[in-house]
């Protein structure tokens, strides 16, 4: 199984996501576009303290920006259809960049990557003044989008008025909720992983 992880925004958590994801299935790890320095793979090889297999990125770019220009300023051209998934008989978290609607080039967005790896998508969300709204929408375009959907993590400061009202209004299960870490380290990410493993075997089992 192949999920994609995406966010609301940018700095949302997605790697510290995707790192618990990948403890939690003992899944391989694949960020196919990295803009800017040091690398969300070369990050999530450090708190998972290596115990994660990550594949080689398919482009690493050198400015931290939206993947359209820090590719214009490299002088690439960034095309849907230069990306394949990696060979691997296992379970695969790929990291999106940034937010779902993230421009690669002047046609395609991270989200139309989606597909094209057949992935479930995981949404993460942190709170901040209209993180609600961001949320909505994110979740009201993978519903319109008709792609796969397993679900919501909250990740940073709670706040329960927030979460409530998102899955409230939306068929979106939430799958974790993750505190403000000051500090990732390895023991986190797998107390963490622990919690995502149980939620994701009942959801299985509710299904």
């Amino acid at each position: 199984m192949n999920y994609f992880v995406t966010a609301i925004g940018t700095d949302s958590g997605k790697t510290v996501v995707s790192a618990i994801l990948a403890e939690a299935l003992h899944a391989e790890y694949w960020k196919p576009v990295q803009a800017g320095y040091p690398t969300d793979t070369e990050t999530l090889k450090k708190i998972t303290a290596g115990s994660v297999y990550c594949h080689k990125e398919r482009y690493v770019l050198n400015t931290p920006a939206s993947p359209h220009y820090s590719a214009e300023v490299d002088g690439v051209t960034i095309q849907k259809e230069d990306f394949a998934l990696p060979a691997t008989q296992n379970h695969l978290v790929i990291e999106g960049a940034g937010g779902m609607l993230v421009p690669m080039n002047n046609e395609d967005f991270i989200i139309d990557l989606v597909p094209r790896f057949n992935a479930k998508i995981i949404l993460v969300s942190n709170h901040y003044l209209g993180s609600i709204n961001h949320t909505m929408l994110s979740l009201e375009l993978i519903k319109q989008r008709g792609y796969p959907l397993l679900g919501i993590i909250f990740n940073g400061p709670p706040n329960e008025a927030t979460e409530e009202i998102i899955t409230r209004h939306t068929d979106a299960p939430c799958l974790l909720k993750i505190p403000q870490l000051e500090e990732v380290n390895f023991s986190q990410v797998k107390h963490y992983a622990e919690q995502l493993k149980a939620n994701l075997n009942g959801l299985d089992n509710q299904g």
